[in-house]
């Protein structure tokens, strides 16, 4: 009898721990925060059975990394970081942050990789156009305003060495508008590794990071827009994985004026915005940065091109252009494990 007892006793005990056990266990919940950066918005989901991990105490370390980025890259506001670099007419080199370096550096070398179409100085052009943050002008710029802007215009005289940014011509004016989005997207992805949270979306207009899975073990689903303005309609759902994803198109951003269209998208090279028919260019890469400068770069670059170096790079892309009879799409050979 005494065994016996003994031996219920610790029965007992087992399911008393188990049952302690099973009722400090979290089951993992698919959560979200959002909040508002860098002129646009960020919505981020992410999987967790941890309670430390409530979205407020999420939100409050996201915001704090993403202001830390806003605060080294806008051109919006004057203090940041990189306007008061566009605001010195000097060509003496200024010590910069790490992170401002990391995006400059990367945005230099795939200028170079794309022969130009990526230019992180091509902000004078996109203000004469009315795109930047100051007001639209009154009418489109004359050959004139454009010629002497274009010279205003050029990467090559952007250096980034020993933590120092110098430019070559003192009126050089830079915007990362085409990276730093991305940027900011990795800088949360960081965070949230750090975190232990190891399944999330991240997104700051339009530009994503996935990794993981939702509960269930089911994968992060990515809508492609249809590239039209009268709705808002999905084109194409593709499966990450674990990559960075950026969309870049002309359907949004535009005014129109004596029946011309004005994209917000410029070539660098001549000062235009685009004229071609691609429309809307995604990319799916290992980082959100790169996606981010690559769709902008080809879709500079328009339809032929873009596929054409898409294939040489290896690079994963959507290509949608508007035809006659509605859109066309193409895609890279590395862009087809992510098709449905």
């Amino acid at each position: 009898m005494k065994t016996n007892s003994s031996s219920m006793l610790r029965v007992w005990l087992a399911l008393v721990g188990l049952a302690f056990f099973v009722s400090c266990t979290h089951a993992p919940q698919q959560l979200a925060v959002s909040g508002k950066t860098m002129g646009t918005t960020y919505h981020i989901s992410y999987v967790t059975a941890n309670p430390q991990h409530s979205p407020e105490q999420v939100k409050q370390r996201v915001d704090a990394v993403l202001e830390q980025v806003n605060s080294q890259m806008s051109t919006y506001d004057p203090q940041s970081e990189l306007s008061l670099f566009n605001s010195r007419q000097t060509t003496e080199p200024v010590v910069i942050s790490r992170s401002l370096e990391t995006v400059i550096r990367r945005a230099l070398e795939i200028a170079n990789e794309t022969d130009g179409v990526l230019d992180v100085t091509v902000g004078p052009l996109v203000n004469l156009w009315g795109f930047g943050p100051l007001a639209k002008p009154e009418r489109k710029p004359t050959e004139a305003e454009l010629q002497a802007m274009l010279d205003e215009v050029g990467y090559q005289h952007v250096h980034v060495e020993n933590h120092q940014l110098r430019k070559a011509k003192p009126e050089i004016y830079i915007d990362l508008s085409t990276i730093a989005k991305g940027y900011g997207v990795d800088r949360v992805a960081v965070l949230l590794d750090q975190m232990e949270i190891t399944n999330y979306l991240v997104e700051i207009g339009g530009e994503m990071r996935t990794r993981g899975t939702k509960p269930g073990n089911q994968p992060w689903r990515i809508a492609i827009e249809k590239p039209v303005t009268s709705e808002r309609s999905v084109q194409r759902v593709i499966e990450p994985g674990d990559a960075g994803i950026a969309t870049s198109g002309d359907y949004r951003n535009y005014y129109e004026e004596d029946g011309v269209r004005y994209s917000h998208i410029i070539d660098p090279r001549t000062g235009y915005p685009i004229q071609h028919n691609l429309v809307s260019v995604t990319v799916v890469a290992p980082t959100s940065m790169d996606a981010d400068a690559y769709a902008t770069a080809l879709t500079v670059m328009g339809p032929e091109r873009a596929l054409a170096f898409a294939e040489q790079k290896g690079l994963a892309v959507l290509l949608i252009s508007r035809e006659a009879e509605g859109f066309k799409e193409e895609s890279s050979t590395a862009f087809k494990q992510y098709q449905q």
